[in-house]
């Protein structure tokens, strides 16, 4: 079932300013708030759409991410932290990021800490035919998980509230205070059975297979975020993300810089003075490109949209192509009785018409 539309679910226009689209939140929130729809899933279920839509178009990064690549590319975190909340979001997420929000309308007061696993960290190489189209990777993680058999039962200090209430006498009366619970750290719950093999609070390290979706346009240094395969937490807790790290594979013929790539053509000296026709890789594919007679070596060629989608706007950089005309260096009898007779005959000399470009012509050229 595909996603809605973050800017529909929250009945905003694409150009909502930040306060607009918080307000939006606010109402949506208020309107599908558990406590107002006590046993309604469906109402839940709007609720955990309009907190997963808040958190992208709350953001500057995410919503520019969002305007330019859709779900694509916010869906497993999108690029640099953080990503919607999808199926790893519960309630306790969105009270702990967004409960100021609701301001005087529900609750208040110390509650019951929801546990947490730590975040693992994670590096995927990826060549430039991914960075440009994309692809879907699946690793082998190694994790903390709740070993089987673990359990756990109600703190005994606080009787599962998670919180500690404190009376003191003062010279005003007496004052109640509420703390998190010093056994239990706030959590409600302490251990009960550990297996053989796992730690104090359960846990024991295991293999685990995530896929991970990356969006065209990832490089090297983007992190995604891949919310809750991280580490488990203890206590049936919500579970830490993993972090992903972007590392650019080395191209052999191919260089990147920026959104542009960049490549070199030899060609040989007939080559440079009749033209022709060469086949030369791009990371869509082979494609053909015209040599002009007469070719200088230096010369390059803009193949505009054959580079990589660009990250902060719309559109491809662009493929250059520089020319280099090859010098044999071993000739041939004939072909040394060849050129020396053009010398002799005064028919192959460089004659320059004025108006080749210099190098520094070229590279203004690149960047017009």
């Amino acid at each position: 079932m595909s996603k809605r539309d973050y800017y529909e679910i929250l009945e905003v226009s694409k150009s909502a300013s930040a306060d607009e689209i918080k307000k939006a939140y606010r109402k949506m929130a208020i309107k599908y708030h558990p406590d107002k729809n006590p046993g309604d899933s469906a109402a839940e279920e709007k609720f955990k759409e309009a907190a997963e839509a808040y958190e992208v178009l709350s953001d500057d990064n995410k919503k520019a991410r969002y305007d330019q690549y859709g779900h694509a590319g916010v869906d497993n975190g999108g690029f640099g932290g953080g990503g919607g909340f999808g199926g790893g979001m519960n309630m306790e997420d969105i009270f702990s990021q967004f409960g100021d929000i609701f301001g005087g309308h529900f609750g208040g007061g110390q509650q019951r800490q929801q546990t947490r696993g730590t975040n693992l960290r994670v590096r995927i190489k990826l060549n430039l035919a991914e960075m440009v189209s994309g692809t879907q990777k699946t690793i082998k993680v190694k994790k903390m998980k709740m070993a089987a058999g673990a359990t756990s039962k109600t703190c005994p200090t606080c009787n599962g509230t998670g919180v500690q209430v404190k009376v003191m006498n003062t010279m005003f009366g007496q004052m109640q205070t509420q703390a998190h619970c010093s056994t239990c750290q706030g959590i409600g719950k302490v251990a009960d059975k550990i297996p053989a093999g796992a730690n104090a609070q359960g846990l024991i390290k295991e293999d685990e297979e995530v896929t991970i979706n990356i969006p065209a346009g990832a490089r090297e240094g983007i992190q995604l975020n891949v919310r809750g395969k991280g580490n488990d937490a203890p206590f049936g807790g919500a579970a830490g993300d993993l972090l992903v790290v972007i590392e650019e594979e080395t191209d052999a013929t191919i260089k990147r810089e920026g959104d542009n790539l960049h490549q070199e053509l030899y060609i040989s000296f007939a080559e440079a003075a009749l033209g022709t026709h060469k086949e030369i890789p791009t990371v869509g594919g082979k494609v053909k490109i015209k040599v002009d007679p007469g070719t200088q070596s230096g010369k390059i060629l803009r193949l505009s949209g054959k580079g990589l989608p660009s990250i902060d706007s719309y559109g491809k950089g662009d493929m250059f192509v520089h020319i280099n005309v090859w010098t044999p260096q071993h000739l041939s009898k004939e072909q040394r009785e060849f050129f020396e007779n053009q010398l002799s005959s005064g028919e192959m000399v460089a004659e320059p018409s004025g108006q080749e470009k210099t190098f520094f012509d070229k590279v203004r050229d690149l960047f017009n």
